[in-house]
């Protein structure tokens, strides 16, 4: 018997394709003939086929869709019109290994489905005139921390804003399914959630460099932000694929991309009954995976230091974050002693074995002054010793995250 085709074609095309798939001289066999997208997931899940051969106009079909499909290992045959040629710029965005044109000979689709299983390039269409490719490849640095709020979005804010004093453009995107605040911090009263747009954008095929940079306006010179949920029950917006594909685009748009990130690593959809339930931690987990850098925050006390480590800990066993640089918030002598720097390193080389970490020193005026103003650190207060370790933090980020790429380091 040969590999599995499941067929789920709208139209009078299904039977064409159907008879063209039993006609390959036993290399393909249809083994289920899916009636809408939610069998057609449920079938590649049971392992039924290694090729799906879909419509374009099937309901709910979208880049989670395929990348699902992808996920059980099933390659994706696409359908597309030639009276609209704009659904296959949109099946190949959604990830589609291949895009045929019907109506048309249904053995091309046979042809095309064998090569795919082959290992053949994909014929991927040409992007539409009026499309911008993504050209340059900037870095992405993912700012992550333990549960107890040690400061993520503190460090995230400031360093986006520093590295952009840099002569770097920068995209600050806030991904904290949980509390994302990066739009209050920066005094950005917009209530509209650009990251959830950029999502559906992504989902939809149709995110590119001007769509995203108009969803994610400048808030400081060379620095652009894409908001985050206005409400934590609105985590569903994110799948993991969207997320991916809007870090994707974001390369092209800035030199660097710094994600605020959620806290939470568990992988709760491997305890759900149903197997095609949005992850919860999708967001944060996929921008650790995609990240070239993952900068882990901890807080310089006693409970922050635990938690630092078991933080790093979990990260090794996850297998996230294998480029990573450690920075201890809020350092000062009233709870670390009276040498709190040399406390807190030798905590961390004893038992992280970290010895490189960055320690910002604890400057609650300053900081609670740039929060009550809605505005960065530096323009509040630059001389301001959390301030001045920040800004070496992001030359030494900057330095080792665009180094091997095209954008110049200033």
């Amino acid at each position: 018997m040969g590999v599995g085709v499941l067929c789920a074609v709208q139209g009078a095309a299904e039977s064409a394709i159907v008879q063209a798939v039993e006609g390959s001289g036993g290399r393909l066999s249809v083994t289920r003939r899916c009636a809408d997208l939610t069998e057609l997931l449920a079938a590649a899940e049971a392992g039924l086929g290694g090729v799906a051969v879909v419509s374009a106009d099937l309901d709910r079909l979208d880049r989670e869709a395929v990348a699902e499909l992808h996920r059980c290992g099933v390659r994706v045959v696409a359908l597309g019109d030639p009276t609209r040629p704009w659904l296959a710029e949109r099946l190949t965005a959604h990830g589609a290994d291949v895009v045929v044109e019907v109506p048309a000979d249904a053995d091309a689709v046979v042809r095309e489905a064998l090569g795919v299983l082959a290992g053949a390039a994909p014929a991927r269409p040409a992007p539409e005139a009026g499309r911008e490719p993504v050209l340059r490849r900037g870095a992405t640095v993912a700012v992550w921390g333990p549960t107890g709020a040690p400061g993520r979005t503190f460090l995230a804010v400031n360093l986006a804003a520093e590295l952009a004093v840099l002569d770097h453009d920068v995209l600050l995107v806030d991904a904290d399914t949980y509390g994302g605040v990066v739009a209050q911090v920066l005094g950005v009263l917009d209530e509209s959630p650009g990251l959830a747009a950029a999502a559906r954008a992504a989902g939809q095929g149709t995110l590119d460099l001007p769509t995203l940079a108009r969803l994610a306006p400048v808030v400081l010179p060379r620095l652009r932000l894409l908001t985050g949920l206005s409400r934590a029950d609105r985590w569903p917006e994110i799948p993991a694929s969207s997320t991916e594909e809007v870090l994707r685009v974001g390369r092209g748009v800035a030199d660097v991309t710094v994600v605020d990130t959620g806290f939470c690593l568990e992988q709760d959809e491997v305890l759900s009954y149903d197997t095609h339930a949005p992850a919860r931690n999708a967001a944060t987990i996929t921008a650790l995976e995609q990240a070239d850098l993952v900068v882990v925050v901890g807080a310089a006390d006693p409970v922050g230091v635990q938690r630092l480590v078991r933080a790093l800990g979990e990260l090794t066993d996850a297998g996230l974050a294998p480029d990573r640089m450690v920075v201890v918030n809020r350092l000062r002598p009233t709870v670390a002693g009276v040498r709190p720097a040399d406390a807190v390193t030798a905590a961390l080389a004893r038992y992280a074995g970290v010895r490189d970490a960055v320690l910002v020193p604890d400057d609650r005026a300053a900081v609670d002054a740039a929060l009550l103003e809605g505005r960065a650190l530096r323009e509040i207060a630059p001389g301001s010793p959390a301030r001045r370790s920040v800004a070496a933090l992001a030359e030494r980020v900057a330095a080792r995250v665009l180094a091997e790429l095209r954008v110049p380091v200033a």
